[in-house]
């Protein structure tokens, strides 16, 4: 069943909810809150670590609504979709998203990241981790283009028919710049946290080289490169213009994304989130090629890149905004025309901070902050229940949890922060989990009721605040 199905069918759900006569907001005020997390016999997986941190943060988070939610988010990858096996005595980890049921690069880094700062005291835990990155390795050397796969290499899914270079184990082939620079992100802290080098095998290196090779591949300074996409659909951002290119674009050397993180095409096909991504994670691997696999004209190679995307994005990505100054745009073309908004998924404007791309208090930033997070935004919304960034995936007036919790996580403002962690507690309708998006005037009329990434990143900002700000979650919210 393909996404914006899921999509649908979770709306429907939520209002479900609030129509079987079921008070939700009655239910979430329930002091003994009822019991919605996976049973312990029916976990997928079960890490020690973090059953403590549950167990501590309980007794550290004064208000029972959010100590539920977080020991309901927090383990909620673990719970519901890994799956963890040796593979030729390797640890070989698959994860879905929730309810689809493939695996993004994007999502399944994301969804283990929080546990990282756990896996030196677990070594299962720590199995697991390198059982991603090694799964990762593998879904790379099958198509460095594809975004998400399934655990099974022959299977032949139901967008077999999209018009790519598409082959059996791929679920869709949405070229994403953030695909290719995810999992470098978790292969380098997984290293830099535990020294160990053993995922970081031959396969791992070649996986690294169609990296970037495929980013080289999508600076089209000689062509438009090997890829297109073309889908025979009813959703626009689905397919493709320009006969499954994009619009056209200068070479300046930034890379091209045909997609967005949300998986929506682009409007002008250098998405500067993104590219900012690269520019990390390209330095990022060139410091694992030194100190792992010393490769010297390697390591040159992608630091070069670096630099000249970084150079590119200064000079093309930056608009002089009447009202807020100099500020990133979302989407450029290298002509000199500019995308201005946000979109909910990550990597955006607002997770730059997030993503090591920039300190919080750059001056650009800054001003790019105070946009996306006004109703000159226009996936910005404001309503009865809570105010938040959405996206075009899930049309107007629906807001994503996960903005909220990403302002939240790149906030420097102690009451910005309570204010939003007060905005998660009363916009999760009851189900003691985030979901993908909420009416901005109504939580029951939600999407997708089972998005991992979406849990997992709450719970990682409960931890950030009680190891920063422990003073915000004393007091019930």
């Amino acid at each position: 069943m393909n996404r914006r199905h899921f999509i649908q069918q979770s709306a429907e759900a939520g209002i479900g909810l609030a129509l079987s006569g079921v008070s939700l907001a009655c239910k979430a005020a329930d002091p003994a809150f009822p019991t919605v997390r996976t049973a312990p016999g029916k976990r997928n997986f079960t890490s020690a670590a973090v059953e403590q941190t549950i167990e501590r943060m309980k007794k550290t988070i004064r208000d029972p609504e959010l100590a539920w939610l977080f020991e309901n988010c927090f383990p909620n990858t673990l719970d519901t979709t890994v799956q963890f096996a040796q593979n030729g005595g390797q640890p070989d980890t698959f994860v879905i998203t929730g309810d689809i049921d493939a695996m993004w690069l994007r999502d399944s880094t994301a969804q283990v990241w929080p546990y990282l700062p756990l896996i030196k005291q677990d070594e299962p835990l720590k199995q697991l981790v390198a059982g991603v990155i090694r799964r990762q390795t593998r879904c790379i050397r099958l198509d460095p283009y594809a975004n998400a796969f399934y655990a099974d290499a022959g299977k032949v899914g139901e967008w077999k028919k999209d018009i790519t270079d598409m082959k059996p184990g791929l679920h869709e082939r949405k070229w994403e710049l953030d695909s290719l620079c995810y999992p470098i992100r978790l292969a380098y802290h997984y290293w830099q946290l535990t020294g160990d080098t053993t995922p970081f095998d031959a396969d791992w290196a070649e996986a690294m080289r169609l990296a970037v090779r495929t980013c080289r591949e999508q600076q089209r300074k000689t062509g438009r490169g090997p890829y297109r996409f073309g889908r025979e659909t009813a959703w626009s951002t689905d397919t493709v213009p320009g006969n499954g290119y994009g619009n056209p674009t200068r070479p300046v050397g930034l890379i091209h994304s045909i997609f967005r993180p949300s998986d929506d095409a682009t409007v002008f096909p250098f998405y500067v989130p993104s590219n900012w991504f690269a520019v990390v994670s390209l330095r990022q691997l060139a410091t694992l090629t030194d100190k792992v696999r010393p490769d010297a004209a390697f390591a040159r190679e992608c630091r070069a890149l670096a630099d000249e995307v970084e150079t590119a994005l200064k000079q093309y990505a930056v608009y002089n905004h009447p009202k807020y100054g100099k500020m990133w745009a979302m989407e450029v073309d290298g002509f000199g025309n500019y995308l201005l908004q946000d979109d909910a998924n990550v990597p955006n404007l607002l997770a730059l901070p997030y993503l090591g791309a920039c300190s919080p208090t750059d001056p650009v930033y800054r001003n790019t902050r105070r946009f996306v997070l006004s109703a000159d935004n226009p996936y910005f919304f404001r309503g009865k229940a809570a105010e938040g960034i959405g996206s075009p995936h899930t049309l107007v007036d629906s807001i994503w949890p996960m903005s909220l919790t990403m302002r939240a996580l790149t906030s420097t403002d102690g009451q910005e922060i309570l204010n939003h962690l007060r905005q998660l507690k009363k916009t999760h309708a009851g189900t003691g989990f985030m979901h993908e998006s909420f009416h901005k005037d109504d939580p029951a009329q939600f999407t997708r009721k089972w998005f991992a990434w979406a849990n997992t990143l709450f719970g990682e900002l409960v931890l950030k605040v009680a190891a920063e700000r422990p003073q915000l979650l004393s007091r019930v919210l």
